[in-house]
């Protein structure tokens, strides 16, 4: 987790299949711990295509039955149909010419946004727009909670407490 902590969570990632990936694991932890699916999240690239969206949107009933199966993932049908369903809605942005990274880092402001160091909040009223944007593209499992993780996971918010030598590092340039 420190590892994770230290060269993962809070970094700024500006790629849409990235970003489609951990907006996935996110919704794969909802109700776990974050541990489970970072210990997972191998197994997960493994079986779900490396989340590639293509590949995964062409998954059918036999898939998900495969997927049910394995023991290395969170075989929760619904979120494994969602992440199905969701790779369907990412291509779908695309072929109407919306790129997914730029969808995103626009709702969330087009910059890092600082937490205030001390509170860590469940959902801000960013990822409630975030999630109602992601909701009206028929994605799944992309509630409000899940969101602000996922916004904080891939930089849109920096959240680093006060006293983490992350914090100062990660903030927004204000230089032009």
């Amino acid at each position: 987790m420190i590892a994770y902590h230290d060269t993962e969570w809070g970094v700024p990632v500006y790629d849409s299949r990235t970003l489609w990936e951990m907006l996935m694991l996110e919704g794969f932890q909802a109700g776990l711990s974050w541990r489970i699916v970072l210990q997972r999240r191998e197994a997960f690239r493994v079986a779900f295509a490396h989340f590639d969206p293509a590949k995964v949107a062409a998954f059918d009933d036999a898939e998900v039955e495969r997927l049910m199966t394995d023991r290395g993932i969170i075989r929760a049908r619904a979120k494994i149909n969602a992440t199905i369903g969701n790779a369907r809605a990412y291509l779908a942005m695309q072929a109407a010419g919306e790129d997914f990274a730029t969808f995103a880092w626009a709702l969330a402001g087009g910059v890092p946004s600082m937490g205030d160091g001390v509170t860590l909040p469940a959902s801000t009223p960013a990822s409630h727009a975030m999630s109602a944007a992601l909701k009206k593209r028929n994605f799944k499992f992309v509630g409000p909670v899940i969101v602000y993780a996922w916004m904080q996971a891939v930089g849109m918010v920096n959240d680093h407490a006060s006293s983490c030598f992350l914090r100062l590092a990660r903030a927004p340039s204000t230089s032009a």
